[in-house]
């Protein structure tokens, strides 16, 4: 687990999902992004933005 990073910011979950930082700052506003405050600073969970893509993912496998 060395090397990968625990919380992103802001602009790095932004990156991730493929989103404009604004839209990302939206999400977290709004409480529908997970996010740990740390002081002032503001930094998104790794496992919990994986989670809520999860939660928010349609479709998957078929049984055909």
């Amino acid at each position: 687990m060395e090397g990968e990073k625990t919380l992103l910011t802001v602009t790095e979950a932004a990156q991730r999902l493929s989103l404009g930082r604004g839209t990302t700052y939206q999400l977290v506003q709004r409480g529908e992004l997970p996010v740990v405050r740390i002081g002032r600073a503001v930094r998104v969970p790794v496992q919990a933005l994986e989670e809520w893509i999860a939660a928010r993912t349609v479709g998957g496998t078929s049984d055909d």
